[in-house]
């Protein structure tokens, strides 16, 4: 794709893929911004802006095809290849990341898990092996990894990430509370449970604020 992507547009590109999946699996073939607007909750203005941008073939009056606009978010997102991913903790967060079957599926196959404690080693269930962390710079290269995931106390996640960039991981989901400071060229993604509680909390609050005023 030759166009640049913005970031609101990347924070909405999953939203769209999500809908084109469902969609098709429903049989419709073919979608207006107006109905795509009403399930999405956004303007009919901004899914025409949006989809010109992802490059949907669209025919006036007749709306987007729903399978060709499918394909280009694949090709957009990169999910029209496999890419691989390794789990760093054998924590509850980690081995369930490593047995959840749709990271597989959707294109993101779990090949590893490395333990900090070889003592929890015998003891895993996961479908998937697992090594000892000290067996990190032997083992990933073979692996053809292309993503790590961080499930590991906040005082490690740095370290972790330094080795993983070093074996060339370039891309990171980390479930730390640590504030990761990546090179420039390192995808970081952060994924904190307890900040989307708060903000949750915050728009429940809102809407207690509002509803005495309406």
């Amino acid at each position: 794709m030759s166009r640049y992507v913005s970031e609101p547009l990347v924070q909405r590109l999953p939203a769209y893929y999500r809908h084109m999946k469902e969609l098709e699996a429903q049989g419709v073939t073919e979608i207006t911004s107006r109905n795509l607007g009403e399930r999405m909750q956004l303007n009919p203005c901004q899914i025409r802006q949006d989809i010109n941008v992802i490059e949907g073939a669209g025919k006036q009056g007749f709306g987007y095809s729903v399978k060709e606009l499918k394909e280009h978010l694949q090709k957009i997102m990169g999910l029209d290849q496999h890419r691989r991913i390794i789990v760093l903790g054998r924590g509850r967060t980690g081995q369930e990341i490593a047995n959840h079957p749709a990271f597989a599926d959707e294109g993101f196959p779990v090949v590893a898990l490395f333990d900090l404690d070889p003592g929890h080693l015998a003891q895993s269930t996961a479908a998937v092996p697992v090594y000892p962390e000290a067996e990190l710079e032997t083992r990933v290269p073979d692996l053809g990894a292309k993503i790590a995931v961080l499930a590991l106390p906040t005082e490690k996640a740095q370290e972790m990430l330094n080795r993983l960039y070093d074996l060339g991981i370039r891309a990171i989901w980390s479930f730390s509370r640590a504030d990761l400071h990546p090179p420039r060229d390192m995808a970081v993604v952060n994924w904190h449970l307890y900040d989307t509680l708060q903000i949750l909390s915050y728009r429940i609050s809102q809407m207690e604020e509002e509803s005495p005023r309406r």
